[in-house]
């Protein structure tokens, strides 16, 4: 995974303009821990939102984490059973590597526990993971085999999709699951999780959540196609091209944007 802090101005693959004069966004830079701690919190809360605007998160199945700037081996999540759509920054809690509740009135989910807990301690480049039991990417992750290069947004996920199957199917709540979960996932962005779904990693939450949607994409394009025939695979070389235009985590971030314009617009309560 390219994180946001080795990509510059100068250096943003196909979302860098090339008329002189002409930019475009790039993340805040915090002043201090606090500001950045209630950035991150702002941003898990918007990501949230945006699953469930999706319609990707379903029941009570889901977590998005991020990790607080200055406990590092404490993250923050959505609390148990709480509508995606609803979220808001005073509503995350804040747990430690051991299962704790350290902030916050409501419980957290032990799967999202056993799983990102191993994830956030065995990548300290990792600030923010996703998961839901999205509907075509659980469906693809049944199939026990890669993702195939056969779209130009497939090739932000070139040689970035790790494939799991220990705990296959069941509910992941052993952190020794989920360790070997992090173990599989290794230096990658995100994993295909057997009979589960997917998951997702970046240097940011909008990283996270946007490389989660599009691999949602991704997998559903997939099955579409070879339900309809034999698609046909990009060549090497141009999705190499490809995923280094693309495939680093701040074109990651820059995806997330209209999200975020969106939410600003028509539901910022969610900063509350």
């Amino acid at each position: 995974m390219t994180n946001i802090d080795d990509k510059t101005g100068d250096d943003m693959g196909a979302f860098e303009p090339k008329q002189e004069g002409l930019s475009v966004p790039t993340p805040e830079v915090a002043l201090d821990i606090d500001a950045e701690r209630l950035h991150r919190k702002q941003r898990l809360a918007a990501g949230l939102r945006t699953l469930g605007r999706l319609r990707l998160a379903e029941g009570v199945a889901g977590h998005v984490t991020v990790r607080d700037p200055e406990h590092l081996d404490h993250f923050w999540v959505n609390p148990f059973g709480m509508n995606f759509k609803l979220i808001k920054v005073s509503d995350l809690i804040l747990v430690n590597h051991a299962g704790e509740v350290v902030e916050g009135d409501k419980p957290v989910n032990a799967a999202a526990f056993a799983i990102h807990s191993q994830l956030h301690a065995a990548r300290p480049d990792v600030i923010a993971a996703a998961h839901t039991h999205s509907m075509y990417g659980k469906t693809f992750s049944t199939l026990g085999k890669p993702l195939k290069m056969i779209s130009q947004d497939s090739t932000m996920f070139y040689n970035d999709v790790a494939l799991c199957n220990e705990g296959s199917g069941a509910v992941v709540l052993d952190t020794a699951v989920g360790a070997a979960m992090a173990k599989a996932l290794g230096t990658k962005k995100a994993m295909l999780h057997q009979n589960h779904g997917i998951i997702t990693t970046g240097g940011s939450v909008d990283a996270a959540v946007w490389w989660f949607v599009a691999l949602e994409r991704c997998c559903q394009s997939q099955l579409v196609a070879e339900a309809a025939g034999t698609p046909v695979e990009i060549p090497d070389d141009l999705c190499v091209a490809g995923y280094e235009a693309q495939g680093h985590d701040l074109a990651g971030w820059f995806q997330f944007q209209p999200w975020w314009d969106e939410l600003m617009a028509a539901e910022p309560d969610f900063l509350n």
